[in-house]
């Protein structure tokens, strides 16, 4: 009961958890576990899922199933048989010896800490009052974190034609930016602009990707290591002492891959799918598949971390994905922000206010952040079949608010920005 109610806890904080599996046929645990991340909405459910105190402290709502017990001995024949290979006899006697005495001294009179009881069979209407109660209650909880980090910033510009914003606060010391040599302005040049062949953006996105990567790497700790060279003399030189990982924001984040693996060799890169929500733009984790030495939280405490983001305009999905490694136990000082370009007073001043121990290495810093409205145009009457057609950052399908209000939705623009990075590295 003490894992049951860790696990729950550690779910109910949002963070992850490796909950055991048992085994009906062994009758007892297994040495594996079951990774679990990410639940919006929990189910507990258990015949003692009532019984102990602890547990019953995490429940937002509890519920007992109630059914009639000839109903309850047909299902558990049915299912003892099919799913863990028992016989009727032995079901039977199990049940006639320990289940139903059971049931009626340890499970039936937890009844009384129950919130609703339902009925084991014909439930429709509490299964629909159930329902509605859980979509009230995620309603309720919903941020709206876009919008937030977009004014995070000493104001926004709600305009194409913007002006410089206007610091209000001291240089972050974790912000990392490369110098600006002319080498590196002479790749950004060829990086913002939109008639550079997708064959050069390609290269430069590469070359300058590893650039990033070599300058995250000095904020890694090292440890003294002595070798022998070829030619018999010791060389006091130094080595990583960290666990090292990437997690790539997809697909934005996938331009940074290549150059991390050139730098580093045989990382782990993992990754999370991160999108926007049609109709209002907040992030939604749609999926993960983080490395191992970061799904086990012992593990994760002393691993680094490369968070990949090709840009970071108001933040969202950067903070989305700091909170989803920050659930598993990696430190803020363990992780380090790779991306080629951030807005310096739109998203990024929350993520500095939220997250203030983790770095950012960055090639440039935009003083930009503009409101626009992507719009969904209906396809031409005479190409047949109706379809759509969803504006880029720059593309003729950009519309301005009054035209697309009903139509469109809103996003932020950094500028004068690099357009969209993942589109021009992969389409």
């Amino acid at each position: 009961m003490p894992l049951f109610v860790d696990c729950l806890a550690d779910l109910k904080q949002g963070h992850q958890t490796n909950i055991p599996i048992y085994s009906f046929s062994e009758h007892q645990r297994l040495d594996e576990t079951k990774y679990l991340y990410g639940a919006a909405v929990i189910i507990t459910e258990g015949i003692l899922a009532l019984h102990d105190p602890a547990l019953r402290a995490l429940y937002d709502l509890k519920i007992f199933v109630q059914c009639d017990s000839d109903l309850m001995l047909a299902r558990r024949i049915r299912r003892d048989v099919s799913e863990r290979g028992r016989t009727v006899d032995g079901v039977l006697d199990q049940y006639l010896r320990y289940v139903k005495p059971s049931y009626d001294n340890f499970v039936l009179p937890t009844a009384k800490y129950a919130d609703i009881i339902v009925p084991g069979s014909d439930n429709h209407v509490a299964i629909d009052l159930i329902c509605t109660h859980v979509k009230r209650q995620m309603k309720n909880r919903k941020s709206r974190l876009r919008a937030q980090m977009a004014l995070a910033g000493p104001r926004e510009l709600s305009s194409r034609q913007s002006s410089p914003l206007i610091p209000t606060e001291e240089p972050w010391s974790n912000l990392i930016i490369t110098p600006d040599t002319p080498q590196l302005k002479g790749i950004m040049t060829i990086l913002r602009d939109r008639t550079t062949s997708r064959g050069d953006f390609i290269f430069f996105v590469d070359r300058l990707a590893t650039y990033l990567i070599e300058k995250a790497m000095e904020h890694l700790p090292y440890r003294p290591r002595t070798v022998t060279t070829p030619c018999e003399v010791d060389y006091q030189g130094v080595e990583l002492d960290a666990d090292l990982c990437g997690v790539s924001i997809l697909r934005s984040g996938g331009p940074l891959e290549r150059g991390l693996r050139r730098v580093v060799n045989n990382v782990a890169i993992g990754s999370l799918l991160i999108q926007s929500e049609p109709k209002t733009g907040e992030p939604l984790l749609l999926a993960h598949a983080l490395p191992q030495c970061i799904r086990e939280r012992h593990r994760a405490k002393h691993t680094y971390v490369f968070l990949l983001d090709a840009q970071i305009g108001t933040a969202a999905s950067a903070f989305m994905a700091l909170r989803v490694l920050l659930d598993h136990g990696v430190p803020q000082e363990h992780i380090v922000v790779v991306t080629f370009l951030v807005a310096r007073y739109g998203g990024l001043a929350l993520l500095r206010r939220v997250f203030p121990r983790v770095r950012v290495v960055c090639s440039a810093a935009d003083d930009y952040v503009s409101e626009r409205w992507l719009a969904v145009l209906e396809a031409p009457a005479q190409g047949g079949a109706p379809g759509t057609d969803v504006g880029a950052v720059g593309s003729p399908a950009l519309a301005d608010e009054q035209q697309v209000a009903t139509r469109g939705r809103k996003v932020w623009v950094v500028e004068p920005g690099m357009g969209h990075i993942g589109d021009r590295y992969y389409l």
